[in-house]
């Protein structure tokens, strides 16, 4: 630990709020909260740890805090940073689940229709479904029920759905607001539990259908109960009353937490959601960040009540959440809450094969490269390759890996703007002159490691870009592969040397995945530059032949080749002018 660390330790106020660790780069890593900051801050540099938070208490070189006036206050506070700063080491819920809502809309004349998006704008939703088939499957049953018009905007003419007795066809036909509102009313009912209702009042209409001998009709009520006992009454009931609900249970062990949550609508435990995730702070405290992000989430509709374990502060949930939070203490609601937990512990206990072995293809793998090549974990390592043939439509690419996993959205490409004929050395060193004078002035994470894929001359000519131009100093590995175009070995020091790397080792394996990410990225754009370039050489030099005419001449004709067998008459058919067509036929005809 340093000095600056342990004087801002010693200074630490024994009040609720907020810290905020920064790595060496004075990058937020996490963000956490307390009831105490000197006691909660102080504990991550005092006695031992789990590997995966002495893993973040190594990157920690600085932090600051934030002093609040409550518990409550922090846990905003906390959530409202997470959601600024992204740190890598907090739980933020990046799943990009997003479950279907049946959607009621409040219009002239409503609408029924599934939707992933919540908005204030006065429709009633109705779910989540977890399972997009049954959302579905529920719309088409209430479509056969009710005839709301299906089309968004009102055509001039009544269409299918009228003929079927599916639509009031408020295009041709005036309806009444009472109409609509008995049957949004009744729709509502249904969705909230009452279908059971709605099937009896359908019975009552088959037997008096088929007492007056109208045994079509008969037949369409049978067969609609047949609909809601087929999509509504196969779901399992939970619970005797009909409130909506979300049931909570979670479990810890080895520093990794599951949380589980059963969705309860119309009394019915329709689905379920399991989220995994790493955790540094106490498991209730890190519960409840994890409840204000869930809510957080559009697609999230807070239900009436929600069920929490005995553990949690249920007082302080319910003022984060707005909501009235239940802790039940025996029953079938205490029994609903042990079932969910019960399948936390289970659902940990199958990830945690997995989660090891990830970890070992990637953290740990990270942080023995580190080890090998004696620089800090290289947390973030950025790699760079060339393409080119001949020298022509000459390329560079950088992929991304950080903590072992490639990052895509980082990726980048480069045309090469410089260089004249086939010279690697002064394209690698125009791409990493651009990469890092961009870096410096925007602000952006240095990498801790750069690896190239190439021997002694690309890596001397990166590293004289850094630090004779740019005056960084950034560790600098090259990748050297065999005559199968495979990694052999890794080039690192001053001078450059041979790093001895097990080849089975998981450290090797993340070398080359890197290796072969960024060739196949390099490669990929290589290619889809020259088929652009292929392509504009036989056309762009033709008058009248722009990118709109280019891509009618492909799209009918296929080739250059059926190009050229065509007449002036066959272009000028397919759109264009008579001049321009007669220009490109002879154009064409002087092609070899």
């Amino acid at each position: 630990m340093n000095e600056r660390l342990k004087q801002k330790l010693a200074l630490l106020p024994d009040q609720p709020g907020c810290y905020l660790m920064k790595d060496r780069q004075g990058i937020i890593i996490y963000v956490g909260k307390a009831k105490v900051l000197k006691n909660r801050v102080r504990s991550y540099f005092t006695g031992s740890h789990d590997a995966k938070t002495q893993r973040l208490v190594n990157e920690i070189e600085d932090f600051e805090y934030i002093v609040t006036s409550s518990d409550i206050e922090a846990l905003i506070l906390e959530m409202n940073l997470i959601k600024k700063y992204d740190p890598k080491y907090n739980v933020m819920l990046k799943d990009d689940k997003s479950y279907p809502y049946i959607k009621l809309t409040n219009e002239k004349h409503p609408r029924l229709i599934t939707t992933r998006k919540v908005k204030k704008d006065g429709g009633k939703y109705f779910g989540p479904y977890p399972n997009a088939g049954a959302a579905n499957e529920t719309k088409k049953l209430l479509d056969r029920l009710y005839p709301l018009r299906k089309c968004s905007n009102l055509p001039d003419r009544v269409c299918l759905y009228y003929h079927l007795g599916q639509c009031l066809a408020p295009c041709v036909k005036p309806v009444e607001s009472e109409e609509y509102k008995r049957i949004t009313d009744e729709i509502t009912r249904f969705l909230n539990g009452g279908y059971k209702e709605i099937k009896e009042q359908l019975q009552q209409k088959m037997y008096e259908a088929s007492e007056q001998l109208e045994f079509e009709r008969a037949k369409e009520y049978r067969d609609q109960i047949a609909h809601i006992e087929a999509v509504m009454e196969k779901q399992k009931i939970t619970m005797n009353d009909f409130t909506d609900r979300d049931v909570f249970g979670f479990a810890v062990d080895k520093g990794w937490m599951c949380v589980q949550v059963f969705f309860v609508r119309g009394g019915k435990l329709i689905q379920r959601d399991v989220s995994m995730f790493p955790i540094y702070d106490e498991p209730e405290e890190e519960f409840l960040t994890f409840l204000g992000q869930f809510y957080s989430r559009a697609h999230h509709i807070k239900p009436k009540e929600i069920f929490l374990p005995q553990t949690v502060d249920g007082e302080l949930a319910s003022r984060l959440l707005d909501v009235k939070v239940v802790k039940p203490k025996r029953g079938q609601k205490k029994e609903l809450v042990d079932l969910a937990t019960k399948n936390a512990e289970i659902s940990l206990k199958e990830k945690f094969s997995l989660i090891e072995r990830d970890e070992e293809r990637t953290i740990k793998a990270v942080e023995r490269l580190g080890e090998q090549l004696n620089i800090y974990t290289p947390h973030r390592i950025e790699a760079f390759d060339n393409s080119n043939i001949q020298g022509t439509d000459a390329v560079s690419a950088m992929v991304v890996f950080i903590d072992g996993r490639p990052a895509k959205k980082e990726y980048r490409k480069y045309k090469i703007k410089t260089v004249k004929g086939p010279d690697d050395y002064d394209s690698m060193r125009e791409v990493i002159r651009r990469r890092y004078q961009r870096v410096l002035k925007e602000g952006l994470p240095l990498p801790d490691l750069i690896v190239i894929d190439g021997g002694k001359g690309q890596v001397e000519a990166a590293r004289d870009v850094l630090t004779n131009e740019l005056n960084l100093s950034i560790p600098v590995a090259g990748l050297v592969k065999d005559e199968k175009h495979r990694t052999s070995d890794v080039i690192f020091g001053e001078p450059l040397e041979v790093v001895p790397l097990d080849r089975n080792s998981q450290e090797f394996y993340l070398l080359q995945r890197i290796q072969d990410e960024v060739h196949r990225f390099a490669i990929s754009f290589h290619r889809q530059l020259r088929g652009k370039t292929s392509f504009q050489s036989k056309l762009d030099e033709i008058p009248g032949i722009g990118s709109k005419r280019k891509k009618l001449l492909l799209r009918h004709f296929g080739s250059l080749k059926k190009m050229k067998e065509a007449t002036v008459e066959d272009f000028v058919q397919i759109g264009i002018p008579h001049n321009v067509a007669k220009n490109l036929f002879d154009e064409l005809q002087k092609m070899n």
